[in-house]
């Protein structure tokens, strides 16, 4: 009996108008928010953190789409807004979904563009507090989206946090002082 129901409604549904089947499913699924976050890695390794100016551990620079935008203008509008340069995108971008949070990641490697000097990077942004280059080896306390998103990465590279070789952009000598801004 539920089966036939559930034929007879999927094939009323076939029969609407496309803007309609949208705003149904719109209507009866969870919403979730998407944002893109960037892991800005030097060429030593280091990566670069924010924290933010309303939460006390350091976190990745980021935040939500814009409507029409995608995911890779995000990343690098918001690293741009947040600490005033310029990136490249490396890689495939990662997806973490947080479903208690109803949040979707993209999360994207960088680099920064060409001429971009690692020491311009500074809070541009009333939401960021400070900014600071760490080794992976020295990272400070994370936010759980950073840690989480930085745990994505790895896990798809597995040698990348321990390999400033392989990494994009080559590498310079290992530097372990942990934050060097």
């Amino acid at each position: 009996m539920i089966a036939s129901l559930h034929r007879g409604a999927l094939a009323v549904f076939r029969r609407l108008p496309v803007r309609l089947r949208r705003r149904v499913v719109r209507t009866i699924a969870p919403s979730f928010t998407v944002g893109a976050i960037c892991i800005i890695e030097r060429t030593d390794g280091a990566l670069l953190l924010v924290r933010l100016s309303y939460r006390d551990r350091w976190g990745l620079p980021g935040g939500l789409l814009q409507r029409g935008e995608t995911t890779a203008e995000a990343a690098r509008r918001e690293v741009a807004e947040e600490v005033g340069v310029m990136v490249r995108l490396v890689r495939e971008p990662h997806v973490v979904v947080d479903a208690s949070a109803q949040r979707v990641d993209v999360i994207f490697r960088a680099v920064l563009a060409e001429g971009v000097d690692a020491t311009s990077a500074r809070p541009m942004s009333p939401e960021i507090s400070e900014v600071g280059w760490f080794l992976p080896s020295s990272l400070p306390e994370l936010q759980a989206e950073a840690s989480g998103a930085i745990v994505a990465a790895a896990r798809v590279d597995a040698d990348w946090l321990s390999s400033p070789a392989r990494r994009p952009g080559g590498a310079a000598g290992p530097n372990t002082d942990g934050a060097t801004s």
